[in-house]
């Protein structure tokens, strides 16, 4: 896809705008975001997602909307489990509920663009060198394995533990033990202290850098076009917010996502080896963005169904059991 510069910096300008838009109506005042809050503006992001989609198609045609829409909703399915996590970091540092939605809002800001310097260095590496994707698709291959094996193993991530880099922050910087609104920094005694506000903002972000491991390769053996892959990622963060509102309650619910996530990933790693074997010259199949993007639907479809019915199966069964005890 032939993209101008003119055409990136109003694709820039109209994402900080949207952003900036998003803060104004419904971020600028401290509140708790209730469930019919979140619903509309997740569905406000999505339809956004999806006139953008319907704009790559006007302008360059169906292949590149496909690259677009297959690569949105990877990067959506795999945000949802950030929202695990998300959640392990608002409850490791006590993070007050109205001022929760700021702290992601900032947080995905910082995500978005340490993404975009992962984005910009696959991109180059990509384009120099086609031998790439044979260690992409056996990373994303090795993840989706060990994926399974945790999922089948039954193991959680109870408690969140700090990256060096925040840790390293911390250490250099300090700080104080309490909240002071909104505020980034504080003066106590002459002395500039940072908040828990900007402390977990950071964790937030640099948090997100792990599963940009994942997910940029991911979005790579999609679509190799920089442009898309950054547009998708923009869209697929920018309503990750109003989705962890929305859907928080429900992830417990979720107990075959890391099946799914693991089938999504080692489909498209299975991808790229055979795209980096096609490049070399080898007389291999590839496999085209329709079914790529027809496997990743039906994988989410089922993986949520199952899920659902696992929970609720569960969740009779313990009913059942205290009705014995009683």
């Amino acid at each position: 896809m032939d993209v101008s510069i003119a055409m990136w910096v109003t694709t820039i300008g109209v994402l900080i705008a949207l952003i900036v838009a998003d803060f104004f109506i419904g971020g600028r005042k401290p509140h708790e975001v209730s469930i019919k809050e979140a619903g509309i503006w997740t569905a406000v992001w999505i339809v956004l997602a999806l006139i953008f989609g319907g704009f790559l198609w006007w302008h360059s045609g169906a292949q590149p909307a496909g690259e677009f829409f297959a690569g949105y909703i990877t990067e959506k399915s795999l945000s949802v489990d950030n929202l695990f996590v998300f959640i392990l970091i608002m409850g490791k540092f006590a993070v007050p509920r109205i001022y929760q939605q700021r702290v992601l809002m900032f947080g995905v800001i910082i995500a978005l663009v340490l993404r975009a310097v992962f984005i910009a260095g696959g991109a180059a590496l990509v384009s120099e060198f086609s031998w790439v994707f044979f260690i992409f698709g056996a990373f994303l291959i090795w993840t989706a394995w060990k994926l399974i094996k945790e999922a089948r193993a039954g193991e959680e991530d109870e408690e969140f533990e700090e990256n060096r880099l925040l840790k390293s922050i911390e250490q250099r910087f300090p700080s104080t033990d309490k909240y002071h609104g909104t505020k980034l920094f504080v003066r106590e005694n002459g002395r500039r202290l940072m908040t828990p506000m900007l402390i977990v903002m950071l964790a937030i972000g640099t948090t997100d850098v792990l599963f940009a491991l994942d997910s940029i390769p991911a979005i790579f053996g999609l679509t190799q076009d920089p442009y898309i892959v950054f547009t998708a990622n923009a869209f697929a963060l920018m309503g990750l917010r109003q989705l962890y509102f929305l859907i928080g309650g429900l992830l417990k619910k979720l107990v075959h996502l890391s099946y799914g996530l693991s089938v999504i990933l080692g489909f498209i790693g299975v991808k790229l080896v055979l795209h980096a074997a096609h490049e070399a010259g080898a007389n291999v199949p590839e496999i085209g963005i329709p079914l790529s993007l027809g496997v990743i639907v039906v994988v989410l479809a089922v993986t949520t169904v199952t899920s659902l019915m696992a929970s609720k199966k569960r969740e009779r069964a313990e009913r059942e059991a205290e009705k014995l005890d009683a």
